[in-house]
């Protein structure tokens, strides 16, 4: 399987922005979808997963009430919804196909990454 993100720009603070990413390949539609980000110097870290039916979701409490991630399995796409940013959103931002049903929040529960999108929030 392929993941390619999209969605990614600059932003001021208190804006939206909406991350795209679309499956391609041997996609299954079994699997647990979740966005990890990435800044200079920082582990990579969970932000949000969504279950291989859409129905439970999970978010880090540093996003939780300002994300929102969802996906669409007939076009093989996961979306994560931004809105409140602050400058401290400001990573790369990547897409992963978990080894389960459910998200984890243990990269290494991730089979498959996609290349990452920038965001930058500016204060």
């Amino acid at each position: 399987v392929q993941l390619q993100a999209s969605g990614g720009g600059l932003v001021q603070a208190g804006g939206s922005l909406r991350l795209s990413c679309a499956a391609s390949g041997r996609t299954s539609s079994n699997n647990a979808m979740s966005w990890f980000r990435q800044s200079p110097g920082k582990e990579r870290e969970f932000v949000a997963g969504i279950s291989w039916n859409g129905g439970s979701t999970h978010y880090a409490d540093s996003v939780k009430g300002r994300f929102t991630i969802s996906r669409d399995r007939v076009k093989n796409t996961v979306y994560l919804q931004m809105g409140s940013l602050k400058p401290e959103d400001t990573a790369v931002y990547l897409c992963a196909r978990g080894l389960r049903s459910h998200p984890s929040t243990e990269r290494q529960e991730y089979t498959a990454w996609g290349q990452g999108t920038l965001v930058t929030v500016s204060s």
